[in-house]
């Protein structure tokens, strides 16, 4: 089969294609024969050589596909040979063929292309589990998802629009902010020309909002927190803008403030199980009846991967990257 693998790490240049075997499944597992994958930021970081896949993990990149099942140990699942899945990968997306847990592979939304179902996977699962899981986001609730524009945001908006909480987000462009209003956000910050936290304080008269979605971490988890309301929740998924925050830990404590956050790649096949269920309850009909779709900047052949990731780091991209096999 043909592979995408980095060369060394360095620009988008050193992806490659080259021959390899096909992975053989384990227990558990299930061979997908690949139509499309999904671009990630972790893909980029990967390529960089600042992102290692976990112990065991494929080399190769690529943490979502849409493909179809073509063997493997599909004993005690509910998937059989010739369907179309999509899938969470630790690693092996970028390639014709790969292995995913049976557990992690979830049946395509009735009505979605393999495109958009390659766009599923990681953005659905890191925005479950961090909005609604460890920000137990409600309905009525206000969240604030910072990058409202990109793959992870566009998700987040349209999710908690959907399920009935209040949304605002922050984008880099005013044609962003713009995106950001269309998928159900009600207010939208450009933050390059705007300060979130004066922008949140004045909208919300003060209050601050329930929830924040924060990939940048750094100086802004002061700001953020500044901008909580009592019994807020910030949830931190990225560290874009540095690793190392300083807070005011006596604001933490008076407004009973709440700091987290998770990454998803390392996490075991039984917990990504079980997220794929809760998505399978509560998102999948979601999809079905299209109140929610997954927002695509481009469909680019499995050929362009270099193209694409320089698309990725140009940050002029409104949603998902996607590249498919002809």
């Amino acid at each position: 089969m043909l592979v995408a693998e980095i060369s060394q790490p360095g620009p988008p240049g050193v992806l490659r294609w080259v021959s390899r075997a096909r992975p053989e499944p384990g227990p558990g597992e299930v061979l997908l024969r690949v139509r499309a994958f999904g671009i990630n930021r972790p893909d980029i970081l990967q390529r960089k050589g600042l992102y290692p896949p976990p112990p065991g993990a494929s080399d190769i990149p690529g943490l979502e596909v849409c493909a179809d099942v073509v063997g493997g140990d599909l004993a005690g699942s509910a998937l059989r040979s010739g369907q179309r899945v999509c899938a969470l990968l630790t690693g092996g997306g970028y390639a014709e063929y790969c292995v995913a847990p049976a557990g992690q592979c979830l049946p395509v939304p009735e009505g979605l292309s393999d495109a958009e179902a390659a766009a599923l996977p990681e953005t659905f699962f890191t925005v479950w589990h961090n909005a609604f899981e460890r920000g137990a986001l409600k309905p009525g609730e206000l969240i604030l998802v910072q990058g409202g524009s990109s793959g992870i945001g566009t998700v987040a908006i349209q999710l908690a629009h959907a399920l009935g909480s209040r949304v605002w987000a922050t984008a880099g462009s005013e044609a962003k902010c713009q995106a950001c209003l269309a998928l159900g956000a009600e207010g939208a910050i450009n933050y390059r020309t705007q300060d979130f936290v004066e922008q949140v304080r004045e909208h919300t008269s003060g209050r601050g909002v329930d929830v924040i979605l924060d990939m940048v971490a750094g100086d802004y988890v002061a700001r953020e927190m500044a901008c909580l309301a009592e019994d807020g929740r910030l949830v931190v998924i990225a560290v874009q803008g540095g690793t190392a925050a300083a807070f005011d830990a006596a604001l933490l404590m008076r407004r009973r403030l709440s700091i987290t956050g998770s990454t998803l790649r390392a996490r075991s096949v039984e917990f990504k199980s079980r997220l794929a269920e809760a998505l399978r309850k509560n998102v999948w009909p979601l999809l079905e009846s299209g109140r929610v779709r997954p927002q695509i900047h481009a469909v680019l052949p499995a050929e362009q991967i270099a193209q694409a990731h320089a698309m990725m780091e140009g940050g002029q991209h409104i949603g998902k990257i996607v590249l498919t096999w002809s």
